[in-house]
Formats: structure tokens, C-alpha cells, sequence
């Protein structure tokens, strides 16, 4: 079905515009694209008037190309041209398609517009066009506002899931910062318990004050500190003077630290003091050296920085506390160790000059250690004549020791008054100790010379042999079986050893502290002590014994840490004439 209409004027674009209404609506096409195609035609329509001149308008009805994706389905085609006289004459046509059903007009297509009833129906049909793309106007509004809704809500659901995943970005970001915190914190008090635990045995390795004090300083400058001034009291206990800060005053009187700063330091433990008037811009750490009775004296810190971090000043006064416990040991041990060796020295004997017989003894301390106190010698005459030279040991150190070694010298000098040899006098010797001291042990060997007796008579209660240097070099260890040790809870005899001594021969008696080192054992020790007493000639030996005793020494202990006592006591039996 083709339909053509020449439109001159306004009134032949109504009549082609109702005529395409009613022809679209006829052949079934949708309200929707028959409003479109209406309301596209009119706008084109007027367009068309404005140039003038005569158009054409072509509805066609028709099936669609087989080269089309609708092959097969009605549409109606609407071409609008120009004619020749028209003003827009070669311009390109206007063309638009609709699809449609394939249906047979029920109107008459050629009914004039202008009739009323034609004119009625028309306007009708658009209302109702109108209507139906109102309807769905108002569809497609709902559907849009559902959608926006949605929209609305998934944005919604975007941004709080933004949110949450802010939130957890932030909650993780704050983790891994506590988790550095608190591993640098970590790694903070990993140092310090080292620094800590090396410090406290860098300190408490020597038993010299001084050491110690000199040695607080170098450990603590420059990573904890700037300065560091280390006051002592006396002896008297008295405090520091006006030379130290007002803080360490404070400090030595209450027993607490005290820091003084033109701001507070806010040092757990720590009381705040105003600024020192020696220097008012540093600020100081004032701690006292607490003991159990009473402050040791004041350690004054400057901190490496303008102030100090609050668990460095907690390890600070900590090591300080355990400085002072050093130091208190240190004097401790020095005094007591003063005290025993001051009591041995004046319970060793002076050694008598009897005739025919010289005497030279030795005594050297113990420098490490509180091992003083136990090595002993004595020689005196008995009343008949003879003397008894003897060189002892008493197990344990220290004050003890050093009473227990002055009873057995009393014990041993009242043994001999009613005479008795050597190995008598041992066994009452031990049976004295054992009763007195029942956990305490001694030994010792005794010598007896007699002017009158060209022999020598010995006993050794589990002490080390003594060594016999005869007058042409020679030189023998007097190794016969000896007793055991004094004070064991073993009844004994103890034997008596005799050897013939001629002129110009020399006897050695010592205590282990002499021979005896931990890597080698006593034997290669006693060896050396022969070598060292046949070396001299017996002109050395009878010019000069206190002379040739250092000589003994000198070479033994060169290798010697003397953390024991040392004890030698030579008897030279001199020649006649």
C-alpha cells in the first residue's frame, strides 16, 4: 500500500500528519513509535513550511529487507522530499521507518481531515497515543526511580563498604605501627638487659673498689651519659660538701634519686629537684649507692641528650644499685682481708739464731681471693736444746683460718716445752684439732735439730715432702710415707723419719702454694723447688740465706697467679768453725 500527499501549506501538513496517525495506528503500529513517528513528521513538517514550496509525502507499507536483523516483519516507511519548484529543491529527503504487523487499514486512509468526524477521531487517537506514552513515560519513570533507588543503595553499600575498608586499612595500619612499637620497645629492653647483665659483670669481676669506681664511668659514657662523678664518703660517713650539687645532698640524705632540672623529669622513682647552682642549664641525676645500713655515696649523671628516656633512667639506678653492692663487697673483702693478713703476720714467729743452725723463712699472701690466713711457719728451741722448725696449713681462708693456725702454733709450742719428736708431736697435734675444730683440717711436717744428734729427725702429716740439699749439690726429696691430715676423723701414730745431715747441708720446708699449679699438678712443682735449691753453692748458702730464700722464689712463682698463700722456711745446718 503506497499513499502520497502534496503539501503546499499548514493545513495540507495537518491532513498528511492525521492521515499518518490513523494509517500507522491501522497498520498496528506501537502507540510508542507511532507518537514518535507522528511527533517526528510534524517537527519535520514545519520545517518544511518554513523553507516553502511544494513537499511530497510517501507512506509506504511493506516487509522489511531480508538483509535486516527484522527480515520478515511489516514496517512503514514515511519519505518526505521536495519537489522541483520547491525553495529546498535537492536537498536530501527525510526518511524514517516503523516497524508494524502486517494488518489491513480498517479506516479509510483517503477520508478528508477536514471532516469533523475524521478530525474528531484523530485528535481522539492521539489523546490516546498521548495517553499510552504517558503510561509509559510514567513506566519507565518508576523504573528509572527504582533503579535510581537502587542505584541509590548500592552507592550506599559502596560507601560504607568504602568506610569498612578504610576502617580496617586504618585498624591495620594502627596494628602494624603497635606491632614496630612494640618490637622496638622489644628490642629497646632486649638491649638493655644486656647492657644490663654485661655491666653487672664487668663490675662485680674485681674485688678492688677503686676498679670499680674507675670502671662505672667508662660503661656508662657516652651511650647513657655525658658525665658521670662519682662521690665516696669516708671512713667517718661523712657527706658530700658544697663542691657537689645540692641534688646529691638530698640524694645522700634521703636515699632516694634525685634529679634537677629547670622542668620535671618525670622519672618513676625519681624526685624532681630545681637546677643545680653550679651549672643551672644541665640537668643532673643524682643516685645514691644504697647498702643495708647506709648510702656508700652519690653517682651524679648529665644525660647524653636533654633529658633521659624514662626506662633508660630505671636501668641507670639499677646499675648503679649493683654497683654499690660491688662496691660494698669489694671494702668488705679488702677490710676483712686486711684484717686476716695483719693477724698473720703478727702471729708468724721471729726466728731464733741458734748455734750451728740459720733460719730463713718467707711468708707472701694470697693476691687473689680472700686466701690469706691458713700458710704458717714457726722455729724455737726446746729445752734441751734442740729446735723444732715446722711449716704448716690450715684448709679454709680467711679470719678463721688465721685464729685456727695461731692455736695450733700455741698447741705445738706447749707439745714441745715437755719435749717428744716430731711425729708426737703431730699426733697430739691432730688429736687437738679434732676435738676443737672437728670440721676443720690442717697439715704440716716438723723438723728437729739437735746440736749434739748429726741427724735429722722429721714427721709430715699429709704435707708435701720436705727437700734435703746436701753439701756437695745434691739434692733428695724426704718422701717416707707421712701421716695423713690433722683434724680427720681417724685415730693415727704418726711415724717419725730420720736423715743424717752433715754440715752445710740445707732442709726446705713449704706449703703447696709454692709448688703446686692447677694445670700440672704439686710434682713437677716440687721438682722445680729441687732444682732451684741445687742451683746455689754452699758458699751462697752459708753467706747469704735470706738471699738464696728469694732466689727459691723468684723462679717458682714467676708462673704463679698466687691465689694462694706461700709459705718457705729454709734450715741451713752450718759448717763448724
Amino acid at each position: 500500500m503506497t499513499r502520497t500527499w502534496q503539501i503546499t501549506d499548514i493545513t495540507d501538513a495537518a491532513q498528511a500528519r492525521i492521515t499518518t496517525a490513523r494509517l500507522a495506528a491501522a497498520y498496528g503500529v506501537p502507540p510508542l513509535e507511532r507518537a514518535r513517528l507522528v511527533a517526528s513528521l510534524g517537527a519535520q513538517l514545519r520545517l518544511c513550511l518554513t523553507k516553502g514550496g511544494t513537499w511530497r509525502l510517501t507512506l509506504e507499507a511493506g516487509t522489511a529487507s531480508r538483509a535486516t536483523p527484522e527480515a520478515g516483519e511489516g514496517v512503514l516507511h514515511a519519505v518526505l522530499t521536495p519537489s522541483h519548484d520547491a525553495a529546498a529543491a535537492g536537498e536530501p529527503p527525510w526518511r524514517v521507518t516503523v516497524p508494524c504487523p502486517e494488518a489491513v487499514p480498517t479506516v479509510d486512509a483517503d477520508a478528508s481531515a477536514d471532516d469533523p468526524t475524521t478530525l474528531a477521531e484523530a485528535l481522539l487517537g492521539a489523546d490516546e497515543d498521548t495517553a499510552l506514552v504517558l503510561d509509559r513515560l510514567t513506566e519507565q519513570e518508576d523504573l528509572v526511580d527504582f533503579h535510581r533507588e537502587e542505584l541509590h543503595q548500592t552507592n550506599q553499600g559502596v560507601v560504607a563498604l568504602h568506610a569498612e575498608l578504610d576502617a580496617a586499612g586504618r585498624a591495620q595500619r594502627e596494628a602494624f605501627a603497635a606491632e614496630r612499637k612494640a618490637r622496638t620497645e622489644a628490642e629497646n629492653a632486649r638491649r638493655r638487659l644486656t647492657f644490663l647483665a654485661d655491666a653487672s659483670a664487668v663490675l662485680t669481676a674485681s674485688l678492688d673498689h677503686h676498679e670499680i669506681v674507675r670502671r662505672l664511668p667508662e660503661l656508662l659514657v657516652p651511650e647513657y651519659a655525658t658525665s658521670v662523678d662519682v662521690w665516696l664518703f669516708d671512713q667517718e660517713g661523712d657527706r658530700p660538701g658544697p663542691a657537689h650539687p645540692a641534688a646529691a645532698v638530698v640524694a645522700a640524705r634521703t636515699g632516694r634519686p634525685q634529679y634537677a632540672a629547670a622542668h620535671p623529669g618525670g622519672l618513676p622513682g625519681v624526685d624532681d629537684q630545681p637546677p643545680s647552682a653550679l651549672d643551672p642549664r644541665r640537668p643532673l641525676l643524682c643516685i645514691p649507692l644504697p647498702t643495708r645500713q647506709a648510702p656508700l655515696g652519690v653517682v651524679t649523671l648529665s644525660p647524653p641528650g636533654e633529658r633521659w628516656d624514662p626506662d633508660d633512667a630505671v636501668m641507670v639506678i639499677e646499675l648503679t644499685r649493683r654497683a654499690s653492692i660491688a662496691i660494698d663487697h669489694a671494702q668488705r673483702y679488702q677490710h676483712n682481708r686486711d684484717i686476716a693478713e695483719t693477724l698473720q703476720r703478727a702471729l708468724l714467729t721471729e726466728l731464733p739464731a741458734p748455734p750451728g743452725l740459720g733460719l730463713a723463712a718467707r711468708y707472701l699472701p694470697a693476691t687473689h681471693g680472700l686466701n690469706i690466713g691458713g700458710d704458717w711457719y714457726d722455729a724455737f728451741r726446746q729445752p734441751d736444746g734442740g729446735v723444732i722448725a715446722v711449716v704448716g696449713d690450715v684448709t679454709g681462708h680467711g679470719l678463721r683460718a688465721a685464729v685456727m693456725m695461731s692455736q695450733l702454733r700455741t698447741a705445738l709450742r706447749a707439745y714441745a716445752v715437755d719435749g717428744g719428736s716430731p711425729g708426737r708431736l703431730l699426733t697430739r697435734l691432730h688429736t687437738f684439732l679434732h676435738h676443737l675444730q672437728p670440721d676443720l683440717f690442717a697439715t704440716a711436717v716438723i723438723a728437729r735439730f739437735h746440736p749434739d744428734d748429726p741427724t735429722m729427725t722429721w714427721a709430715a702429716a699429709g704435707h708435701p715432702p720436705p727437700v734435703l740439699r746436701t753439701p756437695d749439690g745434691r739434692v733428695q726429696t724426704l718422701d717416707a710415707k707421712p701421716g695423713a691430715m690433722l683434724g680427720i676423723p681417724l685415730k693415727q701414730e704418726i711415724a717419725d723419719h730420720t736423715v743424717r745431715m752433715a754440715p752445710g747441708s740445707t732442709l726446705a720446708l713449704y706449703t703447696d702454694g709454692l709448688v703446686e699449679r692447677r694445670a700440672r699438678g704439686i710434682d713437677p712443682g716440687i721438682a722445680r723447688l729441687a732444682e732451684a735449691l741445687g742451683s746455689f753453692g754452699p758458699a751462697e748458702l752459708e753467706a747469704d740465706l735470706e738471699g738464696s730464700a728469694d732466689g727459691i722464689l723468684r723462679p717458682l712463682l714467676s708462673d704463679s697467679e698466687r691465689d694462694d698463700d706461700v709459705c718457705l722456711l729454709l734450715c741451713h745446718l752450718r759448717e763448724s768453725g
